[in-house]
C-alpha cells in the first residue's frame, strides 16, 4: 500500500487507487504525511484540520480523527505504516516505498549525485517528476495546508523543472525543452528564469523573431503588473539576440550553476564571467507575479521602482537561512525540506545599465547561434530544414499529384523567371503546410541539394519582406550541396511577396531547376498567370480522411472501440483538419476519456474547447481571428455580414430586404480562403467559421451593452 500526496490525497495498491473523500480525517492524514517521520504538534494538527477558528472540543475531536484513520488503514490493509502518539503530538512513519513525496525527494537526491552524467541525471529527474499526478491535495479542504505546505511542495517541483530544462539545453535538445517551457511560462508568468530559458531555447533553435517576441511579452508583463524592468540577465540575452551573437554551448559550468548546493560563475553571452552566486538561500518563483521581485531582491539584483528617478543602489539583504516565521507543526522539531536544484545564480549585485537599443535593418540577415551544443540552428529564424508531420493522413490523391509534379524534369520557360512548381492554397487551418512538408519529405531523393522551409510571416503574423527572405536564402542555399533543391515558401501573403524571389535577382540555386512550392491562403491567380505552376486547392477532409486521422493519432484500439462516437467527433469538428488536430491532442492528454463523453463535452461549445490550454495560440478561434485580421476592413465587414445572415446572402440576388453582396466582394473572400466553391456553383461558409463570426459578434454586443 502506498500513500499519494503529489496530486489528490489517495491510497494506491498496485494499479488500484482510492482517492479519499474530503473530510477532517483526510486533512489530518495530509498534515501527518507532509511531515512524515517527524513529530507534529497537536496544536498544528488542530489548525490543519479545523483552521484558525477551532471548536472548543478540538483536542478530543483530534483523537477521534486519529481513530478513524487507523480504522481506514485496517480497512484497506495498510501495514507497516502507523500513526504513533508521541509526547506533544503525533507522528506517522513512512519511507520512499510507501509515500510518493519521499520517493520523489529520494529520486531527486540520487539524480543530483549524478551531475557528471547529464543524460542519467535527466532521466532520473524526469522519472521523479512523473510521480506528480495533478493538482496538489485537490481533495483536502484545509486552508492552513494550502497556505503553508502546498506552495513549498510546488516550489520543489519548479526547481526540478528548471534543472530539467537546463539539462535539455546543455544537451542540445531545445525542442524537448520548449515543450516544458511553453507550459511553465504561461502557468507561472512572474517566473523570470523560465522565460529566460524559453527565450534561449527559441534562439538556439534558430527562431530569433519568436525569441524577441517572447522577451517583449515578459517585459510588458513585468512593467504592467509590477512596474519593474526585466532582470539584467534577461536584458543581456535580448542584446545578444539583437546582435546575432553566438551564445556558446551550455557547458558544465552553466549546468552546475543550477545544481543544488553549488555555485558557479555566471557567463555572459561573450563568454566572460560576470559574477557568481550562491545556491543557499536562493528563492525561485512560485507563480505569483510579485514573486519575480522577491526572487530578484534575494539574489541581490537591483529592482527599479516606478516612482524613483534612478534604480535603488543597494540590494536587499538575503534572508537568513532557517524556517519561515510562520508557526510550524512543532516549535522544537521542524521537518527540514529536501534540498532541491536551485536556480542558475544571477550576476553579482552590480547595477548594470540597460542595454542600448540595436537597430537591425529590415533586409539584413541576423546570425543564428552556431556553437557546439546549439540546437540545430538554421541560417535564419525563418529558414530551416523541412520538418516531419506527425500522424499525417488523408490527401492521398493530392500528395501523389504533387509528388509527380515535383519529381518531373524541370520545365523550360522564359529566362527572366524561375518556373513555379506548385501553389497549395485554401482556408486557414486546412492543412496546406502539412501537405507541402509531407510531400517534400517523400521526394527527398529528387533533391540532393536539400529541402528548405521558408516561413514568409513572422511569429507575430507580420509578413517578411522579399529582401529579408532573399538575404537569408542566399546564405542557406550557398551552404547546400550539389544538385537540385526544393524551397517551400510557407504562408505567403500576396503575389508581390514572392515575385522578387522568382527572378534572376532572387536567391541563387545550387543547381539547375530550383523547385519552388508556395502555400498561401490566397489563390494567387496573378502569380500563376505570370509564372505558371500548378494549383492544388484544399478543402475540408472527407469523412473517411477524418476518421483516418483519429485512427493514426489516437490508435486503432481506442477509436475502433467506439467507431460511432469517433464519427460523431469528426462531424462536430466539421472535418476541419486544424480542429481535428487540436481535438486529438486534447484526447491524447486524456487517455481515460471515452470518445462518447468527449462528443457531449465538445458539442456543448466546440469553439471554446477546440484549443490547447497550455498553448493558447493553438486554437480554432485564434486561427480564424488571425485570418480575419489580415483582411481589408471593408472585406472583413462584408464577410461578417455574410456569416451572420441567412445562406441566401451568398446567392447572386440575395434576399430582397438585404440586397445582394457584389460578386466581386464574394470572389475576393473566396480567394482569401474564407468562402468555399463559388461560380458557377454556390458559395459556402464552413460551419465552424460561420459559428466563430456569430459567436464573436455576440461577445462584442454583450461588452457594449449598457449596465
Amino acid at each position: 500500500m502506498r500513500f499519494q500526496l503529489l496530486g489528490p490525497l489517495a491510497l494506491a495498491d498496485g494499479p488500484d487507487t482510492v482517492v479519499l473523500q474530503p473530510s477532517k480525517p483526510a486533512n489530518l492524514l495530509a498534515a501527518l504525511l507532509l511531515n512524515a517521520n517527524s513529530t507534529v504538534s497537536a496544536g498544528y494538527l488542530q489548525r490543519a484540520v479545523w483552521g484558525e477558528e477551532q471548536p472548543a472540543t478540538a483536542k478530543a475531536a483530534l483523537q477521534t480523527c486519529v481513530l478513524r484513520l487507523r480504522r481506514l488503514f485496517a480497512k484497506h490493509g495498510v501495514t507497516g505504516t502507523a500513526i504513533e502518539a508521541v509526547p506533544g503530538g503525533y507522528r506517522i512513519v513512512a519511507g520512499p516505498p510507501t509515500l510518493d513525496l519521499l520517493a520523489y525527494r529520494d529520486q531527486v537526491r540520487r539524480a543530483t549525485a549524478m551531475d557528471r552524467d547529464p543524460e542519467a541525471e535527466l532521466y532520473m529527474l524526469r522519472d521523479a517528476l512523473s510521480l506528480w499526478q495533478g493538482a496538489l491535495l485537490a481533495n483536502v479542504r484545509s486552508a492552513v495546508l494550502h497556505r503553508d505546505e502546498v506552495p513549498r511542495l510546488a516550489e520543489e517541483r519548479l526547481r526540478v523543472v528548471e534543472r530539467v530544462c537546463d539539462l535539455l539545453l546543455g544537451l542540445g535538445r531545445c525542442g524537448e525543452a520548449l515543450v516544458d517551457l511553453w507550459t511553465a511560462t504561461r502557468v507561472y508568468p512572474g517566473h523570470e528564469r523560465f522565460h529566460e530559458q524559453l527565450i534561449e531555447a527559441l534562439y538556439r533553435s534558430g527562431r530569433q523573431s519568436q525569441a524577441l517576441a517572447e522577451y517583449r511579452r515578459v517585459k510588458d508583463f513585468l512593467r504592467e503588473e509590477l512596474g519593474v524592468d526585466p532582470s539584467p540577465s534577461l536584458r543581456r540575452l535580448e542584446l545578444s539576440i539583437l546582435r546575432g551573437e553566438e551564445l556558446g554551448p551550455v557547458g558544465q559550468a552553466a549546468l552546475a550553476a543550477s545544481a543544488p548546493g553549488r555555485a558557479a560563475p555566471v557567463v555572459s553571452a561573450s563568454g566572460e564571467a560576470v559574477g557568481s552566486g550562491s545556491a543557499s538561500g536562493e528563492v525561485v518563483g512560485s507563480g505569483s507575479a510579485s514573486h519575480a521581485v522577491v526572487s530578484r531582491v534575494v539574489r541581490g539584483e537591483t529592482v527599479p521602482q516606478p516612482d524613483a528617478e534612478t534604480p535603488g543602489s543597494e540590494p536587499a539583504p538575503a534572508p537568513a537561512s532557517g524556517p519561515d516565521p510562520a508557526p510550524g507543526p512543532n516549535s522544537a522539531t521542524i521537518p527540514t525540506p529536501v534540498t532541491a536544484p536551485a536556480l542558475t545564480p544571477a550576476p553579482a549585485p552590480v547595477a548594470a545599465p540597460a542595454p542600448a537599443p540595436v537597430t537591425v535593418p529590415p533586409g539584413a540577415a541576423t546570425g543564428a547561434p552556431s556553437a557546439a551544443g546549439a540546437c540545430a540552428p538554421s541560417v535564419d529564424a525563418g529558414v530551416g530544414p523541412v520538418p516531419g508531420v506527425p500522424h499525417f493522413t488523408g490527401r492521398a490523391a493530392e500528395a501523389e499529384a504533387m509528388a509527380a509534379r515535383l519529381t518531373a524534369p524541370p520545365p523550360t520557360g522564359p529566362a527572366d523567371h524561375r518556373a513555379l512548381a506548385v501553389v497549395v492554397s485554401g482556408a486557414p487551418g486546412i492543412g496546406k503546410s502539412a501537405l507541402a512538408q509531407h510531400v517534400a519529405r517523400q521526394v527527398g531523393d529528387a533533391f540532393p541539394a536539400g529541402r528548405l522551409l521558408v516561413r514568409m510571416t513572422r511569429a507575430d503574423g507580420e509578413p517578411r519582406t522579399a529582401g529579408e527572405v532573399s538575404a537569408a536564402l542566399a546564405d542557406a542555399l550557398g551552404a547546400t550541396g550539389e544538385g537540385r533543391a526544393l524551397l517551400i515558401l510557407d504562408d505567403v501573403v500576396d503575389a508581390d511577396q514572392v515575385r522578387p524571389l522568382l527572378t534572376p535577382g532572387g536567391p541563387p540555386g545550387p543547381g539547375p531547376g530550383l523547385a519552388v512550392v508556395v502555400t498561401s491562403r490566397m489563390g494567387l491567380g496573378g502569380l500563376i498567370a505570370t509564372h505558371g505552376g500548378w494549383v492544388q486547392r484544399l478543402t475540408a477532409f472527407t469523412e473517411a480522411e477524418s476518421y483516418g486521422l483519429l485512427l493514426a493519432a489516437l490508435g486503432a484500439e481506442r477509436v475502433e472501440a467506439e467507431p460511432e462516437a469517433a464519427h460523431r467527433l469528426t462531424a462536430v469538428c466539421g472535418h476541419f483538419p486544424a480542429a481535428l488536430r487540436i481535438l486529438t491532442a486534447r484526447l491524447l492528454t486524456r487517455p481515460g476519456l471515452l470518445l462518447a463523453d468527449a462528443v457531449d463535452w465538445l458539442g456543448d461549445d466546440p469553439l471554446a474547447r477546440l484549443t490547447l490550454t497550455d498553448s493558447p495560440g493553438h486554437s480554432v478561434t485564434g486561427l480564424f481571428d488571425r485570418a480575419l485580421d489580415r483582411l481589408d476592413p471593408r472585406l472583413s465587414q462584408a464577410f461578417t455580414h455574410l456569416a451572420q445572415g441567412p445562406p441566401e446572402l451568398l446567392a447572386d440576388g440575395g434576399p430582397e430586404h438585404e440586397g445582394p453582396v457584389p460578386e466581386a466582394v464574394r470572389e475576393q473572400l473566396a480567394d482569401a480562403g474564407l468562402l468555399e466553391d463559388g461560380p458557377p456553383g454556390p458559395y459556402r461558409i464552413h460551419g465552424l467559421l460561420r459559428a466563430h463570426v456569430r459567436r464573436t459578434a455576440r461577445i462584442r454586443d454583450r461588452r457594449t451593452e449598457k449596465v
